[in-house]
């Protein structure tokens, strides 16, 4: 698994280094998404003085590079996936037990109709994260609405 993470990251033309192959390695074998504190306590088994502000600077480099999708929780606490689709689509976050599942419909194209007509602008790029709970917990919990 660590041969195709450094390939991950040469193909995006980042920097391989220990410390982000084992922040990839983590989000990969948890196959949810995790905040920053999470991927720290995991590292720091690896890792003995790694320090939170490492772990934060490497996750937003990471980030940056494409390798790592950013998902704003509704609790507004940030967190990181590892998303290996490359194709595009957008993402259905289950907010219980932090899954997250690829979404193929994209209805971006109404939006750039209304932002072209309707604001005279162009979109360059676009970003759907849908919240809510997947099967398994939809089928244990109540949802008020």
């Amino acid at each position: 698994m660590g041969e195709d993470l450094s390939v991950l990251l040469k193909n995006l033309n980042l920097k391989v280094t220990p410390k982000r192959l084992a922040i990839l390695d983590i989000l990969d074998a948890e196959m949810r998404y995790l905040g920053p504190d999470e991927v720290w306590q995991r590292m720091k088994a690896r890792f003995k003085s790694i320090g939170l502000p490492t772990v934060y600077r490497n996750l937003e480099e990471l980030a940056n590079g494409g390798v790592l999708i950013k998902i704003i929780h509704p609790d507004r606490k940030l967190y990181y996936y590892l998303c290996r689709n490359t194709d595009h689509h957008h993402h259905f976050i289950c907010i219980s037990c932090k899954k997250v599942e690829d979404l193929f419909f994209c209805g971006a194209s109404e939006i750039e109709r209304e932002v072209k007509n309707n604001l005279k602008g162009h979109v360059i790029s676009h970003l759907m994260q849908v919240y809510g709970l997947c099967e398994d917990c939809a089928a244990t919990k109540t949802i008020s609405t």
